[in-house]
């Protein structure tokens, strides 16, 4: 990186013409080469750009939006007693300055902002409990927002509404985050919030992905304690059940325990059905039955 310098003259030749090589730190005349001065300083950014739109999306002022906070973190409070340096007000200043904070809290408890507010605290404690990453608290606090917008939270449940967007949150990012974790999460029924996010759905136009059991077979093989080899051996047997399109239109929860029964059975791995079930939250019931619809179509046979 290189800055001109027009400020300065080089002591050798006396030209104006001198560049900052801000890389190794050098101020050279382009002239004739002399290194006039060492060590300097590089007073910009600490990172890079290359085009001017990446320079432009990286310039910052203050710190981030976050559409998970209420106020999108850009308010302030507005103190009434000391300045910036701590100095005490004047009498007339400190009376515009309660002036202004009341305006402000009234500002506040607009319906709209205490919606917001409401909604981003049960957020907050919902994504913690499922253990939510930032990214995806993100994305389920502007689905919310969208749906503020278009009206679809007047007269409904707003924990409800967190919960459904939330989830569909999870499934953008393709994180195996079930329905059933999310509900006993949220201080919402299951039904509840499965009505609201099919309503997000259709009504955001939301496209979602469809559920990969890959992502779930790992998480079952974690909580039941299966070896990483028979994880191996369930993966190869989901691979083959895709290319026979055996999994199509069953619950990713269901085939995935079904499938790493299967493997657990091949290796003589002593991993229970029930245990199994119990790890993806599923009823043995769905469990069999996946399961000897995989072993009938798959050919598979216990030895």
């Amino acid at each position: 990186m290189q800055r001109a310098i027009q400020k300065f003259q080089c002591p050798e030749c006396g030209s104006q013409e001198l560049v900052a090589d801000l890389d190794v730190g050098e101020l050279v005349c382009t002239r004739c080469g002399l290194v006039i001065g060492e060590d300097v300083l590089n007073q910009g950014p600490e990172w890079r750009a290359f085009t001017q739109e990446e320079k432009e999306s990286r310039s910052r002022a203050g710190a981030p939006t976050a559409y998970s906070r209420y106020d999108k973190g850009l308010s302030t409070d507005i103190g009434i007693d000391r300045d910036a340096f701590g100095r005490p007000l004047s009498s007339e200043v400190r009376n515009q300055m309660w002036r202004l904070r009341k305006w402000n809290t009234r500002y506040r408890n607009r319906n709209v902002e205490r919606n917001l507010m409401k909604a981003m605290n049960e957020l907050q404690r919902l994504s913690e409990k499922v253990h939510a990453p930032p990214s995806i608290r993100e994305t389920a606090a502007v689905i919310y927002r969208k749906a503020l917008n278009e009206n679809l939270v007047q007269g409904r449940s707003i924990a409800a509404i967190v919960a459904a967007s939330l989830y569909a949150a999870c499934r953008l990012a393709g994180t195996p985050q079930t329905i059933k974790e999310i509900t006993k999460a949220s201080l919402r029924d299951r039904k509840e919030i499965t009505r609201y996010y099919r309503m997000l759905l259709e009504r955001l136009k939301i496209k979602m992905p469809s559920e990969d059991p890959l992502y779930y077979i790992s998480k079952i093989a974690e909580k039941a304690g299966v070896s990483g080899e028979t994880q191996g051996l369930a993966a190869k047997i989901l691979g083959e059940a895709r290319r026979k399109l055996v999994t199509s239109g069953k619950d990713p929860m269901g085939i995935s325990a079904a499938i790493l029964h299967i493997a657990c059975r091949l290796r003589k791995e002593k991993v229970t059905q029930k245990e199994i079930a119990a790890a993806a939250n599923v009823s043995e019931v769905t469990l069999r039955n996946r399961e000897k619809e995989l072993v009938e179509k798959l050919n598979i046979t216990y030895h």
